[in-house]
């Protein structure tokens, strides 16, 4: 079923909170000042009426102790967000885990449970609202980058498969817990959408494993895949995809330009990505992150736009785009850099700068999809 969101466009807030690869724990919540700023931040997000938000509780922040939690600055969030009449989407894992956590360590699944069951019976002593609830956040990004290339705890090589696993089967494990605090509860399950290229000497077979491997997580949730860990169709209830420029390459990981040469073209259309994605599951679907940088922000909306237009000519089961971020971050691994993103750029005290072009074209986005 459709949900019922107040607007089709929608903005995100950065929330990773994991251990960069200088061994530091961030949370971009409070680098960025969101934490304390979201009722300046909602108000802006509603002037353009955007009215759907997608945010994050930071796990890392929130349990004070094991299996124990306090939600005080997410409740003011939430209802900064009430105020201004945006809805929320929570993400419960965006990368961070509490301290000596990671997903093969033994608390992690029974930890994770008590997270969902507490933000859940939370939630609901807070609001009345719909719970719109991202269990773990982009399963197969988290798995390559902790389990493949020791971006984050536990900064694992060759076991990117292994944190999969244990990351999906915490995610069901939630679900359950999600589902029997809060029944009426929606499950949004994100992965980034991506399609690997071959060249003169790749093998057809290992590209086709590639890019089918890319919805190994939405299959075991589902219950396609690895059916011992109890995924069930029904739990695949709201589907979001990921896509930036940088997300098709040549085998290798060579990101393809963009723009891309008229002569040289190779990237698939992001509609069809899309459209495949949703052939597979066939489910209410998003775009629940895209954006780019610098000058190219409001080309690349435009861009969007126009694939978009071409999904929903092919499908009534989608239902929104999420600009992401709304406000400019930095740098994971250098806070000090940072990536000139999003609709509002920051100044040395974190003042919300508008990025004029991405604003206007937003006001035209919003006329293209309010007809």
């Amino acid at each position: 079923m459709i949900p019922d969101l107040p607007s089709f466009l929608m903005g995100g807030y950065e929330c990773a909170d994991h251990i960069n690869r200088s061994g530091e724990r961030i949370n971009l919540l409070q680098t960025t000042e969101h934490d304390r700023r979201a009722a300046e931040d909602f108000a802006a997000l509603a002037a353009l009426d955007i009215r759907v938000a997608r945010e994050g509780i930071c796990w890392s922040a929130v349990e004070v102790a094991p299996q124990q939690f306090d939600f005080t600055e997410v409740a003011y969030r939430l209802r900064a967000a009430h105020a201004a009449g945006v809805e929320v989407m929570w993400d419960l894992c965006h990368f961070g885990y509490p301290d000596g956590l990671f997903p093969t360590h033994p608390q992690f699944l029974p930890r994770f449970v008590a997270l969902c069951r507490a933000f859940a019976a939370f939630h609901q002593r807070v609001t009345t609202a719909v719970l719109y609830v991202v269990p773990i956040n982009e399963i197969s990004f988290l798995s390559w980058h902790s389990g493949d290339v020791r971006g984050t705890v536990p900064f694992a090589t060759n076991a990117g498969w292994d944190m999969k696993w244990h990351l999906c089967r915490a995610a069901i494990q939630g679900i359950v817990a999600l589902k029997a605090t809060a029944p009426t509860c929606r499950i949004v399950t994100i992965e980034p959408l991506i399609r690997v290229h071959g060249h003169d000497g790749s093998d057809s077979g290992h590209i086709a494993r590639m890019n089918n491997d890319q919805f190994q997580a939405m299959d075991i949730i589902g219950g396609r895949l690895c059916p011992e860990l109890g995924g069930r169709e029904e739990y695949l209830d709201l589907l979001g995809f990921n896509y930036y420029y940088n997300g098709q390459w040549t085998d290798g990981v060579v990101p393809l330009p963009w723009p891309e040469p008229e002569d040289a073209m190779r990237r698939v259309p992001l509609h069809r990505l899309l459209l495949n994605a949703y052939d597979r599951y066939r489910r209410p679907f998003f775009l629940a992150e895209t954006g780019h940088f610098g000058t190219d922000r409001a080309r690349w909306l435009i861009e969007v736009a126009y694939e978009i237009e071409l999904v929903r000519q092919h499908t009534a089961d989608f239902f929104g785009v999420c600009i992401y971020p709304i406000v400019d971050r930095p740098d994971w691994d250098d806070l000090t850099s940072y990536s000139n993103c999003g609709l509002y750029d920051l100044d040395a005290e974190n003042n919300r700068i508008p990025h004029y072009s991405s604003i206007e074209t937003v006001h035209r986005l919003q006329e293209l999809w309010s007809r």
